[in-house]
């Protein structure tokens, strides 16, 4: 089928339904990524100012998206990171097709917000680098929530969140680039996969 014939709606559904079952890399097409990121430049490069308006989160929650993708993959002096590479535009757009991700991922902005709330006093956009390090490193650990299962619904929505940010980063340009990808050349060695991150 041609990527022409299919529509806006039901390649964002099979981005998103292929990414609920396990990283987008892994599932799906690359054109369909490529597709999405496409529509994301499309809409920046015909908008005022080149800016991308979110199609599901309301802007407070887009701007804690934002300050989300950039702590999970920053920018360095190598590469862009996720912001540069369109991961929350990626985000939103996936999960405007998607009512588990609206769920998922606005309970989960909620769940920080209020966390942050009984913590310090304020949102986690309002809260100092310091404190938001503190909330983030709390639920980047699966062995945080089987010490305090409060935390659990914390720990669920990063490992989702990073998850997507990192399809969002690794099927851009930026991401493709900064693997090293060469299309089918052929290698004299292989040296084996890198480990695999403590998730």
């Amino acid at each position: 089928m041609s990527i022409k014939s299919v529509s806006r709606r039901d390649i964002l559904k099979s981005l998103t339904m292929g990414a609920m079952a396990t990283s987008v890399l892994r599932v799906i097409p690359a054109h369909a990524a490529e597709y999405a990121h496409h529509m994301v430049a499309a809409e920046k490069a015909a908008a005022p100012a080149g800016a991308y308006t979110p199609k599901f989160f309301s802007p407070k929650s887009y701007k804690t998206l934002q300050a989300l993708c950039q702590a999970i993959i920053p920018a360095d002096s190598e590469c862009g990171g996720a912001m540069e590479a369109g991961a929350p535009e990626f985000i939103d757009l996936l999960t405007s097709e998607n009512p588990e991700y609206q769920l998922r991922l606005g309970g989960g902005m909620m769940w920080l917000d209020g966390e942050c709330e009984d913590r310090y006093g304020m949102a986690f956009l309002e809260c100092t680098p310091e404190q938001q390090k503190v909330i983030l490193d709390l639920i980047a650990y699966r062995a945080s929530a089987e010490k305090d299962s409060q935390l659990l619904p914390g720990v669920d929505f990063f490992a989702l969140l990073r998850e997507m940010s990192a399809d969002g980063f690794f099927t851009s340009q930026i991401g493709i680039k900064y693997l090293g990808y060469v299309g089918n050349t052929f290698l004299l060695s292989f040296n084996g996969c890198p480990p695999v991150p403590e998730a």
